[in-house]
């Protein structure tokens, strides 16, 4: 397909779709690319044309350069814009609690925190995106997966087996689904079972040790 038919086929697209107002949006295309300029009174509206633009068959990615224009001369105070982005992210039961910071500063909202799955992080967006006032959402959240219980039983065993002081087939490492680490066997001495502990004690995700080494 050439660029001037899919550019045809994006504007008849967006004019199709009931709940944007096409008028102040431009449309380009080059090489299956597609660059929309203009304006919007939403954010909503804004992520709304780009959901549509991706159903056009022949799209191959999109440059988003649509401003939001919010209508009137009234805009939503930073501070309210902030106060419903922490209330909604607080009701929705996907997100972790105390898990996102929000900061707006001229409508922009930024989102940085720390969750486990993409889904989450991709929740937040959903959940701000709606708010009135918002013009854009930069969301910095950083996903990090909480290690499963084999994670932080490999981790640990691996750690004993490169420590020169610890002989590590003679320790047996348990974990379970909540992080507590078992730690039995025996050892020689002292200063190799404190060795074992911090081994236990350096994985990410474990909450508590029981040190059940024996030594002698």
């Amino acid at each position: 397909m050439d660029d001037m038919t899919l550019r045809q086929n994006v504007i008849d697209e967006l004019e199709f779709e009931p709940s944007i107002n096409a008028a102040h949006i431009g449309v380009a295309a080059d090489n299956g690319v597609i660059t929309l300029t203009g304006h919007v009174p939403t954010f909503a509206e804004k992520n709304r044309v780009a959901d549509v633009v991706c159903r056009v068959k022949g799209v191959r990615g999109i440059a988003q350069e649509i401003e939001v224009r919010p209508r009137g001369e009234h805009r939503t105070a930073d501070d309210e814009i902030a106060k419903r982005a922490l209330s909604v992210i607080r009701w929705n039961t996907v997100i972790p609690e105390g898990a996102v910071l929000v900061k707006v500063q001229d409508a922009v909202v930024t989102l940085t925190g720390e969750v486990e799955w993409y889904y989450q992080r991709d929740a937040v967006t959903k959940a701000i995106r709606g708010l009135s006032g918002v013009i854009d959402v930069y969301n910095k959240i950083e996903v990090n997966p909480r290690p499963t219980a084999v994670d932080i039983k490999k981790r640990i065993e691996d750690a004993l087996k490169r420590a020169a002081e610890v002989d590590a087939k003679r320790v047996t490492v348990n974990v379970d689904g909540l992080g507590r680490v078992k730690l039995e066997g025996r050892v020689n001495a002292w200063s190799e079972r404190n060795a074992v502990e911090r081994a236990a004690w350096s994985s990410p995700g474990v909450k508590i040790v029981d040190d059940r080494i024996i030594v002698g």
